[in-house]
């Protein structure tokens, strides 16, 4: 089982003495390390696969650690494994334990737009930004295991003490609903951990080693779920890279690094340096860069790739300017070097910058996909079908049933809606329980009833049914008797009714190859959709250029990278430097710089849009502490100021001068 792996690598998989921190450089093998350290469990040390769990932060990781566990147990000794994200493993945690928490077992898990929706119904304020900023807030302070009590202590500005005002109902609003919110996933089977000594044993009996991928990731409430479910015995192995932590924004804490050291004395700290996927040039400029942040762990990423093509950095007159150097060099490396579309990326900082690179590719006839745009399931033609689920789940569900029972319109309208929802708000029950009760008669004219006792046993069929056939008949059903494509037809566009209703159609024939593959029915399925990011279409290879912020570039590698808008204000990003986090934008730096095998080419404008105005731009003080030349290492440690920076890019810009020809090569 050890062939081909470095010694550091079997030291990871052999360990099992206690807690285990494998610090794993980019491209270093650590989904080997991890698939490998499952086997070994397995095969050589006794453990049953049903009492492992491999935690990662993606559907997408998780599906392709699966797989490759799969293949090296053989003879589906994987099937009793628990191998998903957090918050699958929370929703588990829950659905079983929920007479714990107040809740029964068929919750509903809210997305972000319903959220929204009830924060604002509990302000009493239709603007929607303002409802997303506190619920921003609300989320954060679940993450930190902040209760609404402490909460009101500690709001220190506007934002957060409206913020703080609105948790409680919040709270309150989303039980009624016997609903949770993603952050719920997390909070709550850590509540419960921590609360019932026999549900964490019972727990920590069910998983006895956990293995977590991407840990610099996890936020305090994830870290806490972490210690609770591993208990005393630390029996975990957590493989992460404080380089690459680049999500303090969204709630990760990269000091959970450290306080793995100080909770864990007997911590055993294995490190990855060996780098499977760049040259020595890329990886060169890398340690160089984040060599200049403050280290919890050294590290120093090597390579036996030999030294490969030199790094380039380009400057643009405009963004426009850039976007066409960018497509002519790809069109042009493509030509002279017979690769594929699909060798090549284009990462930024941020979304906006991807529009003007779409136009220049597809001028050039260059096939792109974009990443990090629209989930498949926030459009509306999805969330109306998801609502009509969302019910059959869970009946208590009033944004589901408001959603389900007017798209498409059956005769019920605001007024019936208004009628309903005060006698049900005096009755204390749901909107469907309401629809059913002797009392509602007096509120609703005897047409309106009629509409919503129709829609009621329409439901109360599905629901029936449910349980009992194959998703996919139930699917077909519900469209056909609901008149979904018609009504499409009617409230659209024709081009645009009919792309609608193509999604429609994947989602159905997704959803019903879903359920015959994992042995599950509607029910079940619809309990944990609002955890799927992105519709799964397999492994269908697309040949087009990939475009993609550097966030949503982690876990990516290309042949050839283009590193594009690198200047100051941008990388590092203008917010970043008025707050002061410039070490968290340098290792996105560090990121993009690793995504590349081959060639990596850098470039960055000279002037920019800013409204009305034109702003000069200056090149990234990131592309000077690359190091001089670009891979050659420097000798001191300090972070380089701006002019050195800039005295640097000239010399490169120098030493690259006539040395023209497309970047790199195969």
């Amino acid at each position: 089982m050890s062939l081909g792996l470095n010694a550091p690598q079997r030291e990871a998989i052999h360990y099992l003495n206690g807690p285990c921190l494998v610090l794993a450089g980019a491209g270093s093998g650590k989904t080997r390390v991890i698939t490998q350290k499952i086997a070994y469990l397995a095969d050589e040390c006794g453990y049953s696969p049903t009492n492992i769990a491999a935690i990662t932060f993606t559907n997408k990781a998780a599906k392709e650690m699966q797989e490759r566990v799969g293949g090296l147990l053989g003879g589906g000794r994987a099937k009793g494994l628990t191998v998903c994200t957090f918050h699958a493993l929370g929703v588990r945690i829950v659905r079983q334990e929920a007479k714990h928490c107040g809740l029964k077992p068929q919750f509903s898990i809210l997305d972000t737009s319903d959220i929204t929706q009830i924060i604002s119904d509990v302000v009493g304020d239709t603007d929607k930004a303002y409802a997303r900023s506190l619920q921003w807030q609300i989320s954060s302070w679940k993450n930190a295991m902040i209760t609404p009590e402490e909460a009101v202590k500690i709001a220190n500005d506007d934002i957060a003490g409206a913020a703080a005002k609105v948790y409680p109902d919040y709270e309150r609003t989303l039980r009624a609903y016997q609903a949770v919110d993603f952050d719920d996933l997390i909070s709550l089977p850590v509540r419960l951990l921590g609360e019932h000594e026999e549900v964490r044993e019972r727990w920590q009996r069910r998983l006895r080693y956990l293995l977590i991928d991407e840990y610099q990731d996890t936020n305090r409430a994830q870290y806490t779920l972490l210690r609770l479910l591993s208990g005393e015995r630390g029996a975990f192995t957590a493989v992460g890279d404080d380089d690459q932590a680049i999500y303090a924004w969204r709630g990760a804490d990269v000091e959970n690094l450290r306080l793995l050291q100080t909770d864990y004395p007997s911590l055993r700290v294995i490190k990855l340096e060996q780098n499977y996927r760049s040259s020595g040039r890329i990886l060169g400029a890398a340690n160089t860069l984040i060599g200049n942040n403050e280290k919890l762990f050294e590290k120093k990423l090597w390579s036996e790739h030999g030294p490969g093509e030199p790094i380039r950095v380009a400057s643009a007159r405009d963004p426009e300017n850039e976007a066409q150097l960018v497509a002519m060099r790809i069109q042009a490396h493509k030509f002279e070097f017979r690769t594929k579309f699909s060798d090549y990326a284009i990462l930024y900082r941020g979304n906006h910058q991807a529009r003007l690179f779409e136009q220049q590719l597809r001028n050039h006839k260059i096939p792109y996909v974009i990443s990090g745009g629209q989930s498949f399931f926030d459009r509306s033609e999805i969330r109306d079908l998801i609502s009509y689920l969302r019910l059959l789940l869970n009946p208590d569900d009033d944004l589901a049933f408001i959603r389900a029972i007017t798209t498409p319109r059956r005769g019920v309208g605001p007024s019936t809606i208004e009628a309903l929802g005060n006698y049900a708000g005096k009755r204390h029950v749901g909107l469907f329980e309401a629809a059913f009760e002797e009392g509602v008669g007096q509120h609703l004219k005897e047409r309106q009833l009629e509409a919503v006792r129709d829609f009621g046993n329409f439901i109360n069929q599905l629901t029936f049914r449910a349980e009992r056939e194959p998703a996919g008949r139930i699917l077909e059903d519900l469209l056909r008797d609901t008149h979904y494509e018609a009504w499409l037809m009617t409230a659209d566009n024709t081009r645009e009714a009919e792309s609608k209703w193509k999604n429609v159609r994947d989602f159905v024939e997704w959803l019903s190859r879903k359920g015959e593959q994992d042995g599950k029915n509607l029910i079940e399925l619809t309990q944990t959709i609002n955890l799927i990011s992105m519709l799964d279409k397999g492994d269908e290879e697309f040949d087009g250029v990939q475009l993609a912020t550097l966030h949503a570039s982690k876990g990516l590698e290309f042949k050839h990278v283009f590193l594009v808008g690198v200047e100051e204000g941008m990388l590092p990003h203008q917010s970043a430097l008025d707050e002061g986090n410039l070490e968290e934008e340098r290792r996105l730096m560090y990121v993009g710089i690793t995504r590349a095998q081959r060639s990596l080419t850098i470039t960055w404008c000279e002037r920019r849009k800013a409204g009305a105005d034109v702003r000069v731009c200056e090149a990234s003080r990131f592309i000077g502490e690359m190091g001089e030349g670009i891979a050659t290492a420097r000798k001191d440690d300090a972070p380089v100021s701006q002019d050195e920076g800039k005295a640097r890019l000239a010399n490169i810009k120098a030493m690259l001068a006539g040395k023209g020809g497309p970047p790199g090569g195969d």
